[in-house]
C-alpha cells in the first residue's frame, strides 16, 4: 500500500476543508475547431495526481487540449488506483458509467492509465470493452502513439516499467490548480517491499529525479506565484542522487562520488533556499529511511513546515515484521521522540491498517495503545485488504474476519476523532501563520488555508487579503478537523 494513498475505504481525519473531490478535470480551454480534446480524472494517491499534470503536458505539446466537459472529449483518461479493491470497484463504475459517450460519439476513446492499469494490463482490454487504451505509469511518453494506434481501430497497450526517472525534463501543466500549492515528483517506484503493498508491481523499482531538474520545476512555480510546494515520493527519505544507476549500484562507486551524492536532506534543503517565501512540505516519510539530518534541516529552515507524515501500519512488532515494515514499536517510537524533541510544534500524523493477517484481538489493542501514546494530530486508517500478486497474499491466510475488521477500524477511528478533538483544542487562542489557499467551501465569505503544522483554517474574508497571501490568524474555536478563527 502506498503511504501517500488519499482516497478509497480509508477514514480521514484531516478536516472539513481538505476533503476534495475523488477526481480532477482539468481547466477549460478556448480552443480551435478540429483540435483533439481530452478529459481526465485523477484516483488515488497524490502521486496520481501529479502523473496526470505530466500527462496533460505531454498531450498538450502534441496538440490536444483539455476540456472540463466529457461529452466534447476525443479522449478521456482514468488515472487509477490499484491500492485497495475498493479503489479498483470505482474505476469500473466510472468506466461504466463514461460508456454512454461511445453511443453518442463513436469515435470517441477511452483509456485507463495507473496502477490498476499496470497491475490488470490487457485484462482490461477483456473485462471492460469500453477501454481502447492502457497505459501504465512509466509509458506516458507513448501516450499519443498509443492514442494513433487506437483510431485505427486497434487496441493499445503499453505497461512496460523503466528503471530510469521516466518523465525529469517535463514540465507539468498544473490541474484545476488553487496557483497557490503544487505537487513535485522526487522519486518514483519503490524498493520496500511491504509484504501488504503493490506499489512496487505497479510503479517498479525506486529511481530518483537530478536535482537540477526538481529546483528547475520549483523555481519555475515560485516565478508563476505558488507559494507551497509538496515534495513527492513513495519514500521521500531514500531520495538518493549521484548521477548514477539504481541505488543498489551506489556502494560500487568511487568515494569521491559517494560523497558527493546528494541525500533528501540536502535536496530538501536546496528546495527551501529557493525563496524564503516559499513553504516546503514532503510525503510520505517511512520509520526505516528517517534520519536526523532530515530533522535537523526541517528545524533549521522556517520555511520548510512542522509536519511529518510517519505511517507506523501497526503497534506490534510481530506484525509489523510480518508486513516487512523493517522496524518495530521501539524503533518507531525512538523516532517519534527526537523528532519532538528537535521540534517541538511538530504535527504528526500516521497510516494505520487494522485485520492484517493473523493480527489478534491483543495486537490490534497495541495498536491503540500506541496511538494514545503518540498522541496523533491526525491519522489515515485502513482495514487490510488483500490485493493479488503482493507477497501477503502468496505467503499468508486473510484470516481475520470481515467483521472484525469492521469493527476494530471503527473503534480506531473513534479513538482517532477523540485525538483530532485534543490536539485542535490545545491550540485555542494560538495565532499561526496561514497561507490563504481560497475561499472555504462553505462559504464565499469565508477563506482557508493552512498553518505550518498542515491544520486547516478557517476565518472571514478581508478586504484586500488573497489567495497566496500569508496571514496571521488567532484560533478561537475548533472542530475535529477544521480550526476556525480571525485575522488579527
Amino acid at each position: 500500500m502506498s503511504d501517500l494513498h488519499l482516497e478509497g475505504p480509508a477514514k480521514q481525519l484531516l478536516g472539513e476543508e481538505r476533503q476534495g473531490e475523488a477526481y480532477a478535470p482539468l481547466v477549460s480551454e478556448v480552443i480551435a475547431p478540429g483540435t483533439k480534446r481530452f478529459y481526465m480524472e485523477s484516483y488515488g494517491c497524490a502521486m496520481n495526481f501529479s502523473d496526470s499534470e505530466v500527462v496533460a503536458s505531454i498531450l498538450t505539446e502534441k496538440g490536444f487540449r483539455a476540456t472540463k466537459q466529457y461529452l466534447e472529449a476525443d479522449l478521456i483518461l482514468i488515472n487509477t488506483c490499484a491500492i485497495r479493491d475498493n479503489a479498483e470497484q470505482r474505476v469500473r463504475k466510472r468506466l461504466n458509467e463514461l460508456g454512454f459517450v461511445k453511443k453518442s460519439k463513436p469515435d470517441a476513446l477511452i483509456g485507463v492509465m495507473g496502477c490498476m492499469a499496470e497491475r490488470l494490463k490487457s485484462k482490461l482490454l477483456e473485462e471492460e470493452r469500453l477501454v481502447d487504451i492502457v497505459v501504465g505509469p512509466d509509458a506516458y511518453r507513448e501516450l499519443p502513439n498509443l492514442v494513433a494506434t487506437a483510431d485505427t481501430g486497434q487496441k493499445a497497450v503499453n505497461v512496460l516499467l523503466s528503471r530510469e526517472e521516466t518523465y525529469a525534463d517535463i514540465s507539468p501543466v498544473r490541474l484545476d490548480s488553487n496557483g497557490v500549492s503544487a505537487f513535485v515528483s522526487i522519486t518514483r517506484g519503490c524498493d520496500n517491499m511491504c509484504t501488504f503493498c503493490v506499489v512496487p508491481f505497479t510503479r517498479g523499482r525506486e529511481r530518483s529525479r537530478d536535482p537540477q531538474s526538481i529546483l528547475n520545476e520549483v523555481n519555475d512555480l515560485v516565478s508563476r506565484g505558488f507559494r507551497e510546494v509538496t515534495l513527492l515520493g513513495q519514500n521521500v527519505d531514500s531520495y538518493l542522487w549521484y548521477g548514477g544507476g539504481p541505488k543498489k549500484d551506489f556502494d560500487k562507486e568511487p568515494e569521491e562520488v559517494q560523497a558527493n551524492a546528494i541525500g533528501f536532506a540536502q535536496l530538501m534543503a536546496m528546495v527551501a533556499e529557493v525563496s524564503p517565501l516559499l513553504r516546503v512540505r514532503f510525503s510520505t516519510s517511512n520509520p526505516r529511511d528517517m534520519t536526523e539530518e532530515v530533522v535537523q534541516t526541517m528545524a533549521k529552515y522556517p520555511n520548510i513546515c512542522n509536519y511529518i507524515h510517519l505511517p507506523v501500519q501497526s503497534g506490534n512488532s510481530r506484525v509489523l515484521e510480518k508486513m516487512n515494515r523493517g522496524h518495530n514499536v521501539e524503533q518507531y517510537k525512538h523516532w517519534i521522540t527526537r523528532i519532538r524533541e528537535i521540534m517541538p510544534d511538530v504535527a504528526l500524523s500516521t497510516d494505520m491498517i487494522v485485520g492484517f493477517c493473523s493480527e489478534t484481538e491483543e495486537e490490534f489493542e497495541d495498536s491503540l495503545r500506541l496511538m494514545e501514546w503518540a498522541q496523533f494530530d491526525y491519522a489515515f486508517m485502513y482495514f487490510y485488504n488483500e490485493r493479488p500478486a503482493t507477497p501477503a497474499a502468496k505467503k499468508f491466510e486473510d484470516d481475520v474476519p470481515f467483521e472484525d475488521k469492521k469493527r476494530r477500524l471503527a473503534k480506531m477511528i473513534e479513538l482517532q476523532r477523540g485525538l483530532c478533538e485534543v490536539s485542535n483544542q490545545k491550540d485555542l487562542g494560538k495565532v499561526f501563520e496561514v497561507l490563504v489557499e481560497g475561499p472555504s467551501k462553505r462559504s464565499d465569505e469565508q477563506l482557508c488555508g493552512r498553518n505550518s503544522q498542515n491544520k486547516m483554517l478557517v476565518f472571514p474574508k478581508v478586504e484586500g487579503v488573497k489567495p497566496g497571501d500569508y496571514v496571521q490568524v488567532k484560533v478561537t474555536a475548533c472542530t475535529s478537523g477544521t480550526l476556525l478563527g480571525v485575522i488579527v
